[in-house]
């Protein structure tokens, strides 16, 4: 993740992250990326139904009972080995985890045992009682699904009247005294939506909104035509840096944050360069300590049916299942090359990539999104086709 509310708006300063040691257990959920032992937070996808059709589910979640899920038991089995493992976070995804009918009991146990819960969802199920019943197993967030305007929403969500339902749950979660964000997938179908998200943000008094960039995995892989163009990608970064700016000016501190393109933190450096170095320099420090893609490292996912992954998008491949292993003894167990691999991609990617061989910027962004890679090039070490930094920026011609 890449904020920029934190990075651009000065809402956080290196020192806050420096004031905890950098330990994941002493940092504050908003610090968390910062932190020097990366604990991998675990996005655990408890259920694959789904009341939603959305074309970019890396699922492909259907309203249907699937078989082979985790049990009850099973899952408390997994929440009490992350625990002692130090994973910070889990979050509860799907399909639309609120299907799963056991999800507040799990919740619960997450929290007993130390862990911060939180929740993506889509929203539509979140009922007044259902938002009293989260805010009373101690859910640290909620992140609710809205990828554009009514219209642009609902034909992505393949459901009519979801995105009115998904403004409730946002409404009940408010009522309920949850802290809720937005997360919205940019493609070219919605990303004009854009500015009245922004307004949607201001006049509903949303915290916080999490911008993901297309990933090309599960329906998504289906989407890579309907992505940005590089430039594109550079347009609607800046317009997200100008309205987060806007917000905060009016006194509105909205979160804003980027979420699986690394490129976008050099880009917000390069932009204060310009405008204030003496900040960009304080930038600097802060995406060194985030170190980048950090797929594999501190961010994992466990299936419905416990295999785990390098991350929710590489459902694809397996290191193995939690049904015969504990997640830390899998994801400690090096000798899986993929595994060796992420953990320390630099010279591997050095030796297949070319831009982001030469690139200046790899310190800070790790290499961007190897499962991008590899649906483009047929090549996990191969450059990200997603980086539109210009050869310019990353120094290209001077490393080559």
């Amino acid at each position: 993740m890449i904020g920029i509310s934190k990075l651009y708006c000065r809402t956080v300063e290196p020192s806050d992250a420096l004031r905890y040691g950098r330990e994941s257990k002493k940092l504050p959920s908003h610090l968390l990326q910062f932190s020097k032992d990366k604990k991998p937070v675990v996005v655990w996808n408890v259920t694959r139904r789904c009341n939603l059709k959305c074309v970019h589910c890396y699922a492909h979640s259907k309203d249907i009972e699937y078989q082979d899920e985790l049990s009850t038991e099973q899952g408390k089995e997994l929440i009490d080995d992350l625990a002692e493992f130090g994973s910070p976070v889990i979050l509860f995804s799907g399909g639309e985890p609120l299907m799963r009918k056991d999800l507040t009991e799990l919740a619960a146990y997450a929290t007993s045992k130390g862990i911060r819960a939180v929740i993506s969802t889509n929203g539509t199920l979140i009922s007044e009682e259902k938002a009293r019943e989260l805010k009373e197993i101690g859910l640290s967030y909620v992140g609710i699904s809205l990828d554009g305007m009514r219209e642009t929403n609902d034909k992505f969500r393949g459901v009519e009247g979801a995105f009115d339902k998904a403004l409730q749950g946002v409404r009940n979660c408010q009522a309920a005294g949850i802290k809720v964000g937005l997360r919205f997938t940019i493609n070219r179908h919605n990303v004009e939506d854009i500015p009245e998200i922004f307004d949607l943000l201001e006049k509903e008094n949303i915290p916080r909104i999490c911008f993901y960039h297309l990933v090309y995995s599960g329906r998504g892989s289906d989407m890579r035509e309907e992505d940005l163009s590089l430039e594109e990608s550079r347009e609607t970064v800046d317009l997200l840096i100008d309205r987060t700016r806007e917000l905060h000016a009016k006194g509105k501190m909205v979160e804003v944050l980027t979420v699986d393109n690394h490129c976008d933190g050099p880009y917000i450096y390069l932009r204060l360069l310009k405008e204030d170095p003496e900040r960009a320099a304080e930038v600097l420090e802060l995406l060194q300590m985030n170190r980048g893609n950090s797929t594999g490292i501190g961010i994992g996912c466990v299936s419905w049916d416990g295999s785990v992954h390098p991350d929710q998008f590489w459902r694809h491949y397996s290191f193995g299942n939690v049904k015969e292993r504990k997640f830390s003894e899998i994801w400690t167990d090096t000798s899986d090359p993929l595994m060796a691999g992420l953990k320390d991609r630099k010279p591997l990617i050095k030796a297949n990539a070319d831009r982001c061989a030469n690139c200046k910027w790899f310190d800070v962004c790790n290499g961007n999104f190897r499962v991008r890679a590899e649906a483009v090039h047929n090549n996990i070490w191969a450059d990200d086709p997603a980086c539109y930094l210009s050869d310019e920026e990353i120094g290209y011609s001077e490393n080559k």
